[in-house]
Order: structure tokens, then C-alpha cells, then sequence
């Protein structure tokens, strides 16, 4: 659709993952049961550290965080994917489009920073265990939350400003399952140019910048790992730090397959897949993946588990 002067379209199409009616029906029920576990699976986890008073520490604060970042992730995106599979209304305005991106970038990007602070905080306790109280306060760690839901939100506002001073005037068409950066940026008529270098540059220090702190942190806790002289020491590190490593590697690992890159090398197909992963996949399984290898946060849900039992 167009305006007066045929020269910006109001609205997009977004095409989903399938425009077979048979595979909608069977991607609508695995989207939405993937949605449902998320949601409660992550509301869980927030409810169990709560809860409990053992878990009120850095690393389950910011766990809790995690959780929420997760949930808000997803849900600016499968609830508006589930309702175009049913209404087969796959239609979308301009200013929803933008909303949407907008959104989805912030709370991806609050989950790359929330994750580096976790991998500090372990970091502190494993290599400078005496330090850690003082280091890892209560006030320095809700000011690494606020530091990190504010930039990620700034850093969103600069992309969608940008996009919102293109013009589309061609095929309105988008090849995706909701409002992306790289897919709106190959349907613009205008000047991209700018677009791409920020994507490129400030999105790319954005990304890149928590993740170094994770794998420096890693690096000297793995230097700390071996120096202790015990097997079962060892590995009660490793454990403890086995979930957040297992994680960083499926957020990251499909994240940058998909930004860190010209917008030239963009690919409809492989990029749906992976954006599957790391939009719907990852923020399912991190409740499970931190619960089931962490014996406090098991303790924490038999309590919870008890509590709701009671009631």
C-alpha cells in the first residue's frame, strides 16, 4: 500500500516461515507449545529466585533478569507470528514494523549484556573469591542491570531512527516472520549506506564488546580452574560455569552468523532457520539448561514446588 504521492509504502507483508496452510497449522502448535514453556519456564525461574533467600545473590539476580529479557525477547515476536498464522492477515504497518524492530533489538541486545555480567560475576567469585562481596554489591550490580537494559535500549533507538528516515517505495514484501534490521534494509529504495556502516560498526562493538568480556573472563577462570589441585574442585567450577558457557555459545554462535555482515550476504532461507534458534529456541532452554545442572536452583524449585502445593 501507498501513499499519495506512490513514494512510501505504509505496509509490509510478512510472508512467515511457510505460506503452506498444512505446514501452518503444525508450525502454529509448535510455536505456540516452545512460547508456553518459555514464558512459564522463565517465569519459574524469576518466581524460584525470588522465593528463596539462599538465591539472593549476584549470580541469580542477574539470572532473573536473564529470564525476564528472555521472556519480553520473545514475546515481541511469536505471539504476532501465531496470530498471522491463524487470521492468514499477514499485514503489517509500517510504524508496527519499526515498534517491532525496535523492541526486538533492545531486548536482544539486553541479553548479550546481561550475559557478560554474569561471566564478570563469575569471574570475581572464582578469581578473586575474597574480594567478591565488596566487588559484586548490591548497588554495583543493579547499576550493571540498569547500565545494561538503557544502552540496549539507546543502542535500539539508533537503529530505528535510521530506518525510519529511509524510504520504501518498491516491493513490500518482507521474507521473515517479523521486522528485522538486514530484511527492511534489502527492501529500501534509498541510500543505505549509513545503515549498514552503523549495523556493521556500533552494532558489531555493541555485540562484540560483551562478548570479549566473556571470553576474557573465561579465560582467566579457566587459567584459576587449573591450578586447583583437586578433581572434584575442578569440576564444581566447570559445573557452575558449564550452563552460562552452554548458553553464550547458542546465543552467540547464531547471533553473529546473522549481524556481524554485509547486508549483501543476506540469505532468506538460512537466516530464518538460525534467527529460529536464537529468537525462539535459546530463550526456551535456558531455563532448563541453567536448573538442571544447578543443584541450588533445583532446591529452590522443590520449595517452590512445595509452596505451590500448599496454597
Amino acid at each position: 500500500m501507498l501513499t499519495g504521492n506512490q513514494s512510501h509504502l505504509t505496509e509490509f507483508l510478512l510472508l512467515g516461515l511457510t505460506t503452506d496452510p498444512k505446514q501452518q497449522m503444525w508450525l502454529f502448535a509448535i510455536f505456540l507449545a516452545m512460547y508456553l514453556i518459555n514464558v512459564v519456564g522463565n517465569s519459574v525461574i524469576i518466581a524460584a529466585i525470588r522465593g528463596d533467600v539462599c538465591l539472593h545473590t549476584p549470580m541469580y539476580f542477574f539470572l532473573s533478569n536473564l529470564s525476564l529479557a528472555d521472556i519480553c525477547f520473545t514475546t515481541v515476536i511469536v505471539p504476532a507470528m501465531l496470530v498471522n498464522m491463524i487470521t492468514q492477515r499477514k499485514t503489517i504497518t509500517f510504524g508496527q514494523c519499526l515498534t517491532q524492530m525496535y523492541f526486538f533489538v533492545a531486548f536482544g541486545t539486553t541479553d548479550s549484556f546481561l550475559l557478560a555480567a554474569m561471566a564478570i560475576d563469575r569471574y570475581v567469585a572464582i578469581c578473586n573469591p575474597l574480594h567478591y562481596t565488596t566487588t559484586m554489591s548490591p548497588r554495583r550490580c543493579l547499576l550493571l542491570v540498569v547500565v545494561s537494559w538503557v544502552v540496549s535500549h539507546l543502542h535500539s533507538l539508533t537503529h530505528t531512527v535510521l530506518m525510519a528516515r529511509l524510504s520504501f517505495c518498491g516491493s513490500n514484501i518482507i521474507h521473515h516472520f517479523f521486522c528485522d534490521v538486514q530484511p527492511l534494509l534489502t527492501l529500501s529504495c534509498s541510500d543505505t549506506s549509513v545503515n549498514e556502516l552503523v549495523t556493521f560498526t556500533e552494532g558489531s562493538f555493541v555485540l562484540m564488546s560483551s562478548l570479549i568480556f566473556i571470553i576474557v573472563s573465561y579465560v582467566y577462570i579457566a587459567r584459576a580452574v587449573l591450578r586447583v589441585p583437586s578433581g572434584g574442585g575442578r569440576y564444581k567450577v566447570f559445573s557452575t560455569c558449564g550452563s552460562h558457557l552452554t548458553v553464550v555459545a547458542l546465543f552467540y554462535g547464531t547471533i553473529i552468523s546473522v549481524y556481524i555482515r554485509p547486508s549483501s550476504t543476506y540469505s532468506v532461507t538460512k537466516d530464518r532457520v538460525v534467527t529460529v534458534i536464537y529468537t525462539v529456541a535459546t530463550p526456551m532452554l535456558n531455563p532448563f539448561i541453567y536448573s538442571l545442572r544447578n543443584k541450588d536452583m533445583k532446591q529452590a524449585l522443590r520449595k517452590l514446588t512445595g509452596r505451590v502445593r500448599i496454597t
